[in-house]
């Protein structure tokens, strides 16, 4: 079985993700403090000193959602490309105030089209190499990968495994983070609609598309980076 990122015409999302987390609470003043947020007139400037930027080692990022939040442990060992470009999107605010647009349950829940279809537009096709999938990462509850429709079409939509999906690793999606706290939100989240939203729209008219069409679907307000382990 493929999963495809929809293309505009239609075609179902090529995804992967995450590996197994546990589901513990944790309060808002917990560990490092993050970073602070840099200006998002960044997103519409894709030539600026923060995309070439490389990501640190480790990190976490914090995303607030409203069923709750939940923790993302990043290691840049395991898919270098990959989490350059994460880091640089969750530095510069691209996944807030978006919506998670595709969850299938028991398989992947889907994010990483901007709310503002003027930032989408500009990173719709900007697409960066593939990394390798690195044993003895896999696709396993939990894990977090790069959506993709084929080999060098990496962009900005990512997926969390609701499943133990490790036949993606076959297939090049290559995970690089594990949600470690929060991981019964990520699987609480609304996946009534299935396949119902339209990427194409969704690139094209943003979150509000999704506002009118799909309210039930669940918002992400703000991905805030904190350094370390």
């Amino acid at each position: 079985m493929t999963v495809r990122r929809r293309r505009p015409a239609g075609l179902a999302p090529l995804l992967a993700l995450a590996a197994a987390a546990g589901c513990v609470a944790f309060g808002r003043g917990a560990g490092p403090r993050p970073e602070p947020p840099l200006d998002r007139a960044l997103l519409l400037d894709p030539t600026a000193p923060l995309w070439s930027t490389p990501a640190p080692d480790s990190f976490r990022v914090r995303f607030e959602t409203e069923g709750g939040p939940f923790l993302l442990q990043v290691h840049r060992a395991w898919a270098p490309r990959g989490v350059d470009r994460f880091w640089q999107l969750a530095r510069a605010g691209f996944f807030d105030d978006s919506r998670f647009f595709r969850v299938r349950a028991g398989f992947i829940a889907q994010f990483g089209v901007a709310g503002d279809p003027t930032v989408a537009a500009v990173w719709r096709t900007r697409a960066i190499p593939d990394d390798t999938v690195r044993t003895p990462q896999s696709n396993a509850r939990g894990y977090l990968s790069f959506a993709m429709t084929g080999p060098g079409t990496r962009t900005t939509q990512l997926f969390i495994n609701l499943g133990n999906n490790g036949f993606l690793d076959r297939q090049g999606f290559s995970p690089f983070g594990q949600v470690t706290q929060g991981m019964d939100v990520v699987q609480s989240l609304y996946a009534g609609y299935g396949e119902s939203p339209d990427q194409g729209a969704i690139t094209r008219q943003g979150k509000a598309y999704l506002d009118k069409n799909f309210p039930k679907l669940d918002s992400i307000k703000t991905a805030t980076i904190k350094a370390g382990v």
